[in-house]
């Protein structure tokens, strides 16, 4: 019963309005004595939802320099990338992880780092399968920059999907957060780039399953205990 419980518990605010209209044509539709198939295929719908719009607890590492998956999903590939433009980062490249969420993830997005969000921008775009490279750039977008409580810059990106329609992000310019806090949903399949600090290497591989709130992607303390033992 516990295991049940917390596949679909809690759900997201954002999902009532979703449940609550496939469970009102659910009704509906037992009440219009249509047949079993309808009434079955709604039914389905209604907990698809309910589990799609998930928001379970997470334990956040609190170790001082991690950075925190922003997204479950799988880790769709590891390389240096050049930041989003609009962000204003400059042109030179930094170390981009980016994640895939498929319909059955988690779609919560949480903050990477300790941090201020200082700049938010939100592109318009396409609707192409999030899983190709050329998402990120022609991709309907919400990039967000923050500056870390260590004073650098880490940028993390929401992009829509093939059948996603809606990015929502409540994070608010100014606004000092903590790692694993929530900060925006994307609806229905989508991915989230990460471009690290400027020197930190990723500490995932092609192919990794990541939880958001959880799973550490990169550490830029070990860039500064690097650079140490090369003075010495």
């Amino acid at each position: 019963m516990d295991s049940i419980l917390s596949v679909f518990v809690p759900i997201h605010r954002e999902g009532y309005k979703f449940v609550g209209a496939f469970l009102v044509a659910t009704v509906l539709l037992y009440l219009m004595e249509m047949p079993s198939f309808f009434i079955n295929v709604a039914i389905i719908l209604t907990v698809w939802c309910a589990y799609f719009f998930r928001d379970p607890e997470r334990v956040t590492p609190v170790k001082e320099g991690l950075i925190i998956s922003p997204a479950d999903g799988v880790v769709q590939s590891v390389g240096e990338a050049v930041p989003p433009a609009e962000l204003e980062m400059g042109e030179t490249p930094r170390v981009r992880v980016s994640i895939f969420m498929n319909v059955f993830d988690v779609h919560v997005n949480r903050i990477p780092m300790d941090g201020k969000i200082i700049r938010q921008a939100y592109t318009p775009g396409k609707y192409l399968n999030a899983s190709l490279d050329k998402a990120s750039e022609e991709n309907e977008r919400h990039a967000l920059l923050m500056e870390t409580s260590s004073g650098k810059e880490i940028a993390f990106v929401q992009i829509a999907g093939l059948v996603a329609r809606r990015i929502l992000c409540w994070a608010v310019d100014g606004t000092e957060m903590k790692a694993g806090e929530r900060f925006g949903l994307i609806r229905f399949g989508s991915r989230v780039d990460v471009y690290l600090p400027e020197g930190v290497h990723a500490q995932v591989c092609v192919g990794q399953r990541a939880i958001a709130g959880e799973t550490v992607i990169g550490n830029e303390k070990i860039r500064e205990k690097d650079r140490e033992g090369e003075i010495r």
